[in-house]
């Protein structure tokens, strides 16, 4: 798999999460990739981070989650 394939698969795996969050009501402020995963020279999987939520976002996403 190549760089360019790693990035597109977590650029829709973030499109994809950020759809499934906002049919919640959830907005995590700082989803996005982590930038740090292009620094390195080994060949991983570019990361996902998942950022930053107050008390109540964390608790409709664990309402979330739950109903699944």
């Amino acid at each position: 798999m190549s760089e360019h394939d790693r990035d597109h698969e977590a650029q829709e795996a973030l499109t994809a999460l950020r759809t499934a969050l906002d049919a919640h009501g959830i907005t995590l402020p700082s989803l996005g990739l982590h930038l740090l995963s292009y620094a390195g020279r080994y060949t991983t999987p570019t990361l996902i981070t998942l950022g930053n939520c107050n008390a109540a976002t964390a608790q409709r996403l664990a309402a979330a989650l739950a109903t699944q």
